[in-house]
Formats: C-alpha cells, sequence, structure tokens
C-alpha cells in the first residue's frame, strides 16, 4: 500500500503531522476524512457555480485547499495512525475522482464552456485510471504528470486567485478559461505519459 502512495512533502511538516496527530486522538477514521474532501470540494464548485466574483473567487480557493488537506491527512492517518481499513482503498479513491469531477464540470460552467468542462473532468479521471490499470497489472502506480491531481488544483488555484483582480478591473474571466483548458490539455498528456510509463514496465518484466 505504501509504494503506491502518491509522494507528497508536506507528509513531513510539522503541521501536518500536528493536525493527523489531532485526528487520530479524536477517533476520526481516514475514510470519513476522505468523504469530507466531497463536502469541501462540493462547497467549491457551488461557489464557482454561483457566481465569478472576488467573494466566490476567495471561497472557492479556501475550499480547495481544504480539499486538499483531506488528501493529505487521510493517508496519513490510515498509514502513520495505523488506521487503514478493508475499505480504505476504495475510499481513497472514489472520493478523489468525485471531488475533482465537482470542481472541473464547475469551473466550465463558470467559464459559460460546459462542454470544455465535462471533456477536462473526464479527462482528469482517465489519467486516474491508467494509474491504477498500472497497479493492476501489477506494476508499481505512477503519478506522473504534468497535471496529476495536486497539478490540476494548484492550476484552478492559481486561475481562481488570478480572477480576483481581473473580474474587479476589467470584469472579465480570461483567467478561469485558461486555467480549464490547461488542465484539459496537461490531463490528455498525462494520460498519455503515464501509458507510455506503463508500457516501458511491461516491456522491461517480458
Amino acid at each position: 500500500m505504501q509504494d503506491n502512495r502518491r509522494p507528497i512533502t508536506s507528509r513531513s511538516k510539522r503541521w501536518a503531522i500536528k493536525l493527523a496527530n489531532a485526528l487520530i486522538n479524536h477517533d476520526i477514521s481516514p475514510n470519513q476524512i476522505s468523504v469530507a474532501s466531497i463536502g469541501f470540494a462540493a462547497v467549491a464548485a457551488a461557489s464557482m457555480g454561483a457566481s465569478t466574483g472576488m467573494l466566490a473567487s476567495l471561497s472557492a480557493i479556501a475550499f480547495i485547499q481544504l480539499r486538499l488537506m483531506c488528501n493529505l491527512l487521510d493517508g496519513m492517518v490510515a498509514i502513520e495512525g495505523g488506521k487503514h481499513s478493508a475499505l480504505g482503498s476504495l475510499y481513497n479513491e472514489f472520493p478523489d475522482r468525485i471531488a475533482d469531477s465537482l470542481l472541473i464540470v464547475a469551473l466550465g460552467y463558470a467559464v459559460g464552456d460546459p462542454s470544455l468542462g465535462w471533456f477536462a473532468a473526464l479527462v482528469a479521471a482517465l489519467t486516474a485510471y491508467v494509474r491504477v490499470f498500472g497497479g493492476a497489472l501489477g506494476l508499481k502506480q505512477t503519478f506522473a504528470g504534468p497535471m496529476a491531481k495536486q497539478h490540476r488544483m494548484a492550476v484552478m488555484t492559481a486561475g481562481l486567485a488570478l480572477n480576483i483582480p481581473e473580474s474587479v478591473l476589467f470584469a472579465t474571466h480570461k483567467a478561469l478559461f485558461i486555467a480549464l483548458i490547461i488542465i484539459a490539455a496537461g490531463s490528455v498528456i498525462t494520460c498519455i505519459t503515464r501509458t507510455r510509463i506503463i508500457a516501458a514496465q511491461l516491456k522491461e518484466v517480458q
């Protein structure tokens, strides 16, 4: 299980360790944390769907970060806290796919291009499918980018941050549209990159 964990440098940060220990001491399960990430993503998505103004963008940024914090802490509580369960793998994957889809589709509607939003969400889900498929073949899962989950959220956060002054000064939202294009195109490249890595690994084991 640990071999297939996404490499995250924040796990070694003191604040992350303290938060994880607090959750462990309060008997919060990693599965509960994973499910909470969907709630945070839903609030961020609702914020983008309601408005593309400054307050909505700030709200979306805040709840996206809370979603990412859940993604960090659920694994720490499960592994370092010894609270992993038989259903842990399901809770580790499915909430991520739901949260990603909520956020990316909402971004598509926010910029007035729902078709692109749905396409980007589909390709983002495929990046995870390719990764897990490699694991199903008995290979080490690859988290290679350029548009893995943390990169998608970083691009979305940057787009929302740039949208704040843009919406105030120009009443436009080009930064959000560019962020969506980057997520879509980067996810396609990520699928190709991961597929090529899996192909290379398969050749090595022959």
